[in-house]
């Protein structure tokens, strides 16, 4: 079932409603409804983000912290050649 409801929107407003409606493709009703639609929607639970960032974990590499030791000692045994 379907209730009508009347809203005053500014000049403003009612311009870039009918506009926006008009890019999409459907009427100013049906995009003021899917907003609605959105505005009260259950909101979707966010993971962990705290889950992903270990994934690659081996528990045992160093190379982040100690980068810079690596690369140096790799380029002075290029240079020992």
């Amino acid at each position: 079932m379907t209730q009508r409801t009347q809203i005053t929107l500014d000049s403003e407003q009612h311009r870039k409603v009918r506009q926006r409606a008009a890019e999409l493709g459907i009427s100013m009703a049906e995009y003021l409804r899917t907003i609605i639609d959105r505005e009260l929607a259950e909101p979707t639970p966010r993971g962990d983000v705290s889950a992903i960032l270990g994934l690659a974990d081996s528990g045992g590499s160093d190379i982040a912290q100690n980068k810079g030791a690596y690369v140096s000692e790799a380029v002075a045994s290029q240079r020992r050649r």
